[in-house]
């Protein structure tokens, strides 16, 4: 059992499908959910799933995660890249090890999973991911 970063498989397929919309103006909703590090996740991981979700924390956490706000898409030279506004879960007490990223508006299929590295806590506090600059060289999804 484990987290490992990866874009899975499946939406690797899905890409190639068109079934993944990540244009800012109507493009696909997603969602972004918190795992413990029990969690498996990774390459294969298909959709969302509560197995491994942290539990919930008040109204500031629960179950499926939180809304992302999408960045939009982008091409820099040879590189095409999408990622999303920093996500904060606030007034929360948790331990998380990594999240899934999933498409709401596809069947919850997964769409990253990220590993923290390390167990990541918030005591009655604000718990903050937060996405690298939207560039060709950070921006969390990038095919070149």
């Amino acid at each position: 059992m484990a987290i490992t970063q990866a874009l899975p498989n499946s939406f690797k397929k899905q890409l190639l499908d068109g079934d993944q919309d990540f244009s800012s103006a109507g493009g696909d909703k997603f969602k972004l959910a918190l795992y413990v590090s029990t969690a498996t996740l990774g390459a294969a991981t298909t959709s969302y799933t509560t197995s491994g979700e942290v539990s919930s924390s008040g109204t500031n956490y629960t179950t499926g995660g939180k809304a992302l706000v999408n960045s939009g898409t982008s091409v820099v030279s040879t590189v095409a890249f999408t990622d999303f506004a920093d996500l904060s879960f606030a007034n929360v007490t948790l331990t998380a090890r990594g999240c899934l990223i999933y498409n709401t508006s596809f069947s919850n299929s997964a769409v990253a999973v990220l590993n923290f590295g390390a167990d990541k806590t918030a005591t009655s506090g604000t718990f903050t991911i937060q996405f690298p600059a939207f560039t060709s060289s950070a921006a969390i999804i990038r095919i070149s």
